[in-house]
């Protein structure tokens, strides 16, 4: 079963358990950190094994698993599949635990931009 929050929709509480169950896992978190800090470019699966030291049969486990989260996507390149942090479904993960932070109306979440290579906040205009 597909999980990702469709994309024109904020996440709801069954997406995000599911991204949170599927970073709750040392690997998994380890995996998909690696990812992120790889760009929308993302790394082929073998290199992702070598990196993490993890073989390759446990590595296509932990793969589906945050796929199916909609936390990472998949592509193909030649012979070799690449791996991408989904930077959208993280950043609505980001937007829906922060929702209404500290009691107010105001999302504090910051917002990845891996194309512009930067992170912004959302100020929040009514804070005093």
């Amino acid at each position: 079963m597909f999980v990702e929050a469709p994309e024109d929709k904020p996440m709801d509480q069954k997406h995000a358990l599911a991204a949170l169950g599927a970073l709750a896992q040392e690997t998994r978190l380890e995996l998909f950190r690696l990812l992120v800090t790889s760009g929308p470019q993302g790394l082929p699966a073998g290199v992702i094994a070598e990196r993490l030291g993890v073989l390759p049969s446990s590595l296509s486990f932990h793969l589906q698993q945050l796929t199916h989260a909609g936390l990472i996507t998949q592509r193909r390149l030649s012979r070799h599949l690449i791996y991408s942090a989904d930077y959208g479904t993280m950043s609505a993960l980001l937007a829906y635990l922060t929702e209404n932070c500290c009691g107010r109306d105001a999302v504090c979440a910051p917002v990845c931009d891996p194309v512009a290579g930067r992170t912004s906040a959302t100020p929040d205009a009514t804070a005093a």
